[in-house]
């Protein structure tokens, strides 16, 4: 294996204050010799490689030419034409161009982790703060093999070796199942060791207990779920649902009352991690619809299908097509799922001041003569993270820090879980949590529009809609669809938008057309292996199937 370690992952960080031209290399730098210094007993620059390793935890939001991954799904297209997420939902991947590799930046924190736990000890820093970072450092490095085993299947494993930039690094991948034991095992041994659960306001963003237990759910079904268990073992379901109870059993984290806060407060009850970020309004200026303009540029960059519109179900929990759910044709968002608006702009939603204009030559939807730089093609944009611009004039800097772990997808993974192990009560009693606190009516029958007596297939089902509904641009339905294995039953398909056109006398007429497609190819379910690693391995990595 030859993994590509940029000089500034290797072993500096430099600082180039005045450089002149001729010198060979920055005057000004700090080595290992500086970081990991036995006299340096603030170990200020060790907290600095900390911080640093941090920021290879996920970040998702625009992430891919500006937009959300769940844009190479049958959730979102992006509203520009040729967008690089387009190599992903239309089947144009390959070894030398993918614009979702993780091979290099995995590695690269891998490596970081691997430099700091070999040197950590010499600094004279306290015992109880070491032993934080070290439990931390290495539950970054277990998550960036669960970032390489989702993407690729089974990798190299480095265990705590920190290569230098000299050597040539001739690993074999180990297989899938020994990537999962060993994340399973790091989750393991750094838990006691991690700060618990909840977080102070001093440490907040910090990686706690409940993380790695979240890690080690998610890990775990993964490795349950259809795409790795061909034989359908139920040990491997019970050992997932045993991982989601684990952090349900901790009993630190709830549900949020607001479905929306969750995304824009700084502390939540429910965010077990997430990326911190300073304040700002990029998402708000990114994602908005097109027609607000200076100072509140709103650039509109994500258009939601028409499949995700109608997979929220009405205010009762029916489906839109249940003939006793109350839906009407003529005026589509009124009465439904609180989440729907909370997701998606819709035609007549008010926005800094104004009702959303997604018409046929509304402000938000001009007509192909007015030259934009991108409208919706859907007649959406995505509302989903967020602040409540509603009756604001401006943009106003708002918390945003993408949630890598949250308490609702626990449940969702317990519940999963527990219905492929015959346990339909522990999966009702999630579902009807979540249902709660979205806002749906709870019904005579108190199961807020859940079908009574579900089998396991109908349960399955209802879990995987409320994943998409409930999890929705959180990169999620994305890895989501490959796991459950019916990623080219679902992704090979037209998607749709909604025409709506204003009548005379200020009613609208709806009518619903393709947009795009999707497509997905058996091979799809792993990435390539990038062409470079392979070539550059000496015949030890070797391609993933098909590729």
């Amino acid at each position: 294996m030859n993994i590509k370690i940029s000089i500034l992952a290797a072993a500096t960080f430099v600082f180039a204050f005045s450089c002149k031209k001729y010198e060979d290399y920055p005057v000004e730098r700090i080595t290992n010799n500086i970081v990991y210094d036995s006299l340096d007993k603030n170990a200020t620059y060790a907290e600095w490689v900390v911080n640093g390793i941090y920021a290879f935890l996920p970040n998702g939001y625009n992430r891919i030419d500006n937009v959300v991954l769940d844009a190479a799904t049958d959730d979102a297209v992006a509203s520009s034409f040729g967008s690089n997420i387009e190599v992903l939902g239309k089947s144009r991947l390959s070894a030398v161009n993918n614009p979702d590799d993780k091979w290099a930046p995995a590695y690269e924190a891998i490596r970081r982790a691997n430099l700091f736990l070999a040197n950590i000890d010499v600094v004279p820093r306290d015992a109880v703060t070491k032993a934080y970072w070290k439990a931390e450092v290495r539950f970054i490095r277990a998550m960036s093999y669960f970032e390489l085993l989702r993407r690729y299947g089974g990798v190299p494993l480095l265990g705590d070796k920190a290569y230098s930039l000299e050597e040539n690094i001739l690993v074999k991948r180990s297989t899938f199942d020994e990537v999962v034991a060993y994340i399973v095992q790091e989750c393991d041994a750094i838990f006691p060791s991690l700060r618990t659960d909840p977080i102070d306001n001093t440490n907040l963003g910090r990686i706690t207990q409940a993380a790695a237990l979240a890690l080690k759910s998610r890990t775990l079904l993964l490795a349950a779920s259809p795409l790795n268990n061909p034989a359908d073992d139920p040990a491997r379901w019970a050992a997932a649902a045993a991982a989601a109870n684990s952090v349900i059993s901790l009993g630190k984290y709830s549900l949020a009352g607001n479905f929306r806060d969750v995304f824009t407060v700084r502390k939540s009850p429910e965010v077990i991690l997430a990326y911190q970020a300073a304040q700002h309004s990029n998402l708000e200026r990114q994602n908005a619809p097109v027609g607000y303009v200076e100072p509140n540029v709103s650039q509109g960059y994500v258009s939601p299908t028409q499949q995700l519109v109608d997979a929220f179900p009405m205010l009762n929990g029916l489906a839109i097509t249940d003939a006793a759910s109350g839906y009407n044709p003529a005026n589509p968002y009124a009465g439904r799922d609180p989440r729907l608006a909370a997701t998606v702009f819709y035609n007549g939603m008010m926005w800094l001041g104004r009702s959303v204009e997604t018409f046929e030559g509304g402000l938000d939807n001009p007509s192909a003569e007015v030259r934009v730089a991108r409208r919706t093609r859907t007649g959406y944009y995505m509302r989903k993270f967020l602040g409540d611009f509603a009756a604001a004039s401006d943009y106003s800097n708002q918390n945003h820090n993408f949630p890598i772990f949250r308490y609702a997808e626990i449940l969702l993974n317990y519940a999963e879980a527990a219905n492929e192990t015959d346990n339909r009560g522990a999966a009702y009693t999630q579902l009807k949590d979540i249902r709660k606190r979205a806002g749906l009516q709870a019904g005579a029958d108190g199961l807020y529009g859940l079908k009574a007596n579900m089998s396991k297939a109908e349960m399955r089902e209802a879990i995987r809609l409320e994943r998409r509904l409930e999890l929705a641009f959180e990169e999620h339905r994305y890895w989501d669809l490959r796991r459950w294995k019916v990623a080219e039953q679902t992704l090979n398909k037209q998607v749709s938008g909604v025409k709506i056109t204003r009548n005379a006398n200020g009613t609208f007429a709806y009518s619903y057309q393709p947009v795009d497609y999707v497509s997905f190819a058996a091979k799809q379910y792993l990435y390539p292996v990038p062409y470079k690693e392979v070539t550059a391995s000496g015949g030890n990595i070797t391609q993933n199937k098909d590729w």
